[in-house]
């Protein structure tokens, strides 16, 4: 189930709608595996974002409550999503560690869209067009907010629920920007 909430500063096309952000095919396909999960999920549409302080604002979460969804490459074929707090970046070394790998790498953001169907800036686990598997940082916790398959979604929801059902590989693979 999903509520939908326009930021109040979202810009607005001429029929009220959120301007960007309607009915975007990412954002369909990301509400459908939600829902496929059981997983609740609030919605929130506002303008494009040119920060992370500002998409969670936008959002009404603290940048450590956003999430950012990379997608990592071990190798041509083998991708991973890996989900770290806003105030976080990837801990190369533990990522690694953790998935018993020598090489781990972010692709180009033409193979990301490629793999995942969504562009950097909206990438996000659920409704990919290739299932991939989950590494979660163990912060990811409680209330978050993810990318919505679109510039200018997010989705609101318990991290708990998520990871169980994406089974995630939950560790310690980040560490502070």
């Amino acid at each position: 189930m999903s509520h939908d909430r326009p930021a109040s500063s979202a810009p607005v096309a001429e029929d009220g709608s959120p301007d960007d952000a309607r009915d975007a095919p990412g954002t369909r396909r990301v509400l459908a595996a939600a829902a496929d999960l059981g997983l609740e999920v609030e919605v929130t549409r506002h303008g494009r974002v040119s920060s992370l302080a500002e998409a969670a604002a936008a959002r009404g979460v603290s940048p450590d409550r956003l999430v950012k969804t990379l997608v990592i490459r071990l190798a041509e074929d083998d991708h991973r999503f890996v989900l770290v707090p806003g105030d976080r970046q990837i801990a190369w070394p533990r990522l690694r560690a953790a998935l018993g790998v020598n090489r781990a790498a972010m692709p180009p953001a033409d193979e990301a869209l490629a793999v995942t169907g969504f562009e950097r800036g909206t990438i996000t686990p659920l409704g990919s067009t290739t299932p991939l598997p989950v590494v979660a940082d163990e912060r990811v916790t409680g209330r978050i907010s993810l990318g919505g398959g679109a510039h200018g979604v997010g989705i609101t929801l318990e991290a708990g629920p998520l990871l169980a059902a994406l089974g995630a590989l939950v560790g310690d693979v980040t560490e502070p920007l």
